[in-house]
């Protein structure tokens, strides 16, 4: 899995941080506590990254979700 920001150039290095390992599923709490910062400077800084518009696209190979199998199953559907 690969987790692409789209719109990153907008973000400080440090809400670049905070948004991936947001996206990754880390608490404010573990986010702040792996950054040297408290939680709520981890939620000031998301949501400044909100505010300056980025999205996040996770890319995931078809073929690990078992969506394409061989040629002879796509035929039969």
């Amino acid at each position: 899995m690969q987790i692409e920001i789209r719109g990153a150039e907008k973000l400080s290095f440090r809400e670049r941080q905070v948004v991936t390992l947001k996206e990754m599923g880390y608490s404010n709490e573990k986010i702040g506590a792996k950054l040297g910062l408290t939680s709520s400077t981890v939620a000031t800084l998301l949501n400044r990254a909100r505010n300056k518009g980025y999205q996040v696209v996770i890319v995931i190979p078809g073929d690990s979700l078992g969506l394409f199998g061989s040629d002879e199953e796509e035929s039969e559907a």
